[in-house]
């Protein structure tokens, strides 16, 4: 598998090419891919974020060309970057407005507010909006009909699981938005940091898999201390995970947790969080 090298335009299909941001990083990977679709009116979605070599790599790539603008959410490696393009292009921003927890690109503005199945329609190609929250509650993935690429977002990470950030994150939401992708007829799965994904249903089914032994491993731990706080349960619940990703982990713990609640396996009370009768 080749390195993905930052600012390089790299055909993946006749009809598509990525270009990834020089934002490595332990939350981005090698960088976030921006995608680009069509060949004469061009479509990007996840434009990235707000810098100038990117924007301009962007602009090389598909200049006056450029129609239309969509964003799988507004988290601030994903969409900054619409406004520029949209600046210079005229494009039109499509996506969903963004929640305000503040991990938002506040900025994002779509001038074309998707909703779950929407349909935007670029001449020689169409892409389907498929509402999918959970990583963020405006998250959406992008089918390219007739060839069943998926554009994943943050919704499905190669090599990488995402985290899920409570109040606008949602356990409960991302394991149901991962199981619609079981029902969808689907080739290969194009992710928002990382290579593509040639088997997209192998690669839900091992997603939910994990998220459920990690939840038995929540429960198991509280087996164990009960009542506990999240600190407490961090290292007993990630003891596989390198103790430096621990404040990221301790998120998803909380959705975990949040998910154990909803299905009254576990309860938060005065004294931290402990397994009910039902666990």
């Amino acid at each position: 598998m080749n390195t993905i090298v930052p600012g390089e335009l790299v055909e993946l299909t006749p009809r598509v090419r990525r270009i990834t941001a020089p934002n490595p990083g332990v939350m981005t990977g090698p960088g976030t891919n921006a995608y680009l679709i069509g060949n004469e009116d061009v479509a990007v979605i996840d434009p990235g974020p707000e810098i100038d070599s990117h924007r301009d790599a962007i602009l090389a790539a598909a200049g006056k060309r450029l129609r239309w603008i969509l964003c799988t959410h507004t988290h601030l490696d994903h969409s900054p970057c619409a406004r520029a393009l949209h600046q210079a292009t005229g494009a039109q921003v499509l996506g969903r407005t963004a929640p305000q927890d503040g991990r938002q690109d506040e900025n994002f503005a779509p001038q074309r507010v998707l909703e779950h199945g929407d349909v935007v329609d670029c001449g020689a190609f169409r892409l389907r909006a498929l509402h999918t929250p959970g990583h963020a509650s405006n998250h959406v993935c992008y089918l390219l009909e007739g060839e069943g690429l998926l554009f994943t977002g943050d919704h499905v990470m190669q090599g990488s699981t995402v985290v899920i950030s409570p109040p606008d994150g949602d356990m409960v939401a991302y394991l149901r938005s991962l199981e619609l992708l079981l029902q969808m007829e689907l080739s290969v799965i194009a992710p928002g940091h990382g290579h593509l994904i040639p088997t997209p249903h192998d690669e839900v089914r091992k997603i939910i898999a994990h998220r459920l032994k990690r939840e038995r491993k929540v429960v198991d731990a509280l087996s164990r201390k009960n009542p506990a706080s999240l600190d407490e349960l961090v290292p007993l619940v990630y003891d596989d995970v390198s103790p430096r990703l621990h404040p990221v982990a301790r998120r998803s713990l909380h959705a975990h947790l949040l998910k154990l609640a909803a299905d009254a396996r576990v309860a938060e009370t005065a004294d931290g969080w402990k397994v009910t009768g039902n666990a």
